[in-house]
């Protein structure tokens, strides 16, 4: 299994007693930040102080989380309340990573709209649609494809060529999916189609 690589930023005593945890950490500490190759940073609100430190934290697009025994303002993906156990810092690592990958996987950009597969909305400029399994299916086909699309194709991905599925399933679907898309959004141009199939 992957072990995450956390970048530990803070004071040499916090940094050198999580090195010394290391065997028993569920992930990798480096306190080395010049190769780039880390998914979290778990940081002592001490490197806030550090001009060196607060640098790279505040450039870096990686998972943040500040160990603190202050409250500190919720700049971050996650705080740490010190002291802390062993099991609350593997747990609070690994628990926002994962909460992040998941969040990632589910929402996809497509044209200017982003649909968010757990929640089967697609949204635009604060207005937003709730969409079937199938219209997700669909909006997923499309997204991996960038040449039209036959029904044929579409009816053996989304419906798995289901026995009372037919080409009419497709443009019924398709049908319904635009005009929810144009009564919302105005949006006459999402589902596009030509002789070979329908596209985006």
């Amino acid at each position: 299994m992957h072990k995450l690589n956390v970048l530990i930023l803070g004071s040499p005593s916090f940094i050198s007693t999580l090195n010394e945890l290391k065997t028993f950490l569920k992930f990798n500490p480096t306190s080395d930040h010049s190769n780039d190759n880390y998914e979290v940073i778990l940081f002592h609100n001490y490197a806030l102080k550090d001009k060196k430190q607060k640098e790279i934290i505040d450039k870096s697009h990686s998972i943040k989380i500040c160990a603190t025994k202050d409250k500190l303002s919720n700049n971050y993906d996650a705080n740490l309340d010190l002291p802390a156990t062993l099991k609350e810092i593997n747990n609070i690592v690994e628990n926002i990573s994962a909460k992040k990958k998941f969040s990632k996987n589910s929402s996809i950009i497509l044209k200017d709209y982003l649909l968010n597969k757990n929640e089967k909305k697609l949204s635009k400029s604060n207005k937003f649609i709730i969409l079937t399994e199938k219209e997700v299916q669909l909006l997923e086909l499309f997204l991996g494809i960038n040449k039209p699309i036959s029904k044929e194709k579409i009816l053996s991905h989304v419906w798995n060529y289901s026995a009372d599925a037919d080409t009419h399933t497709v443009e019924t679907h398709i049908y319904r999916l635009r005009k929810k898309i144009t009564d919302k959004f105005m949006d006459e141009k999402f589902i596009l189609n030509n002789k070979d199939g329908y596209y985006l």
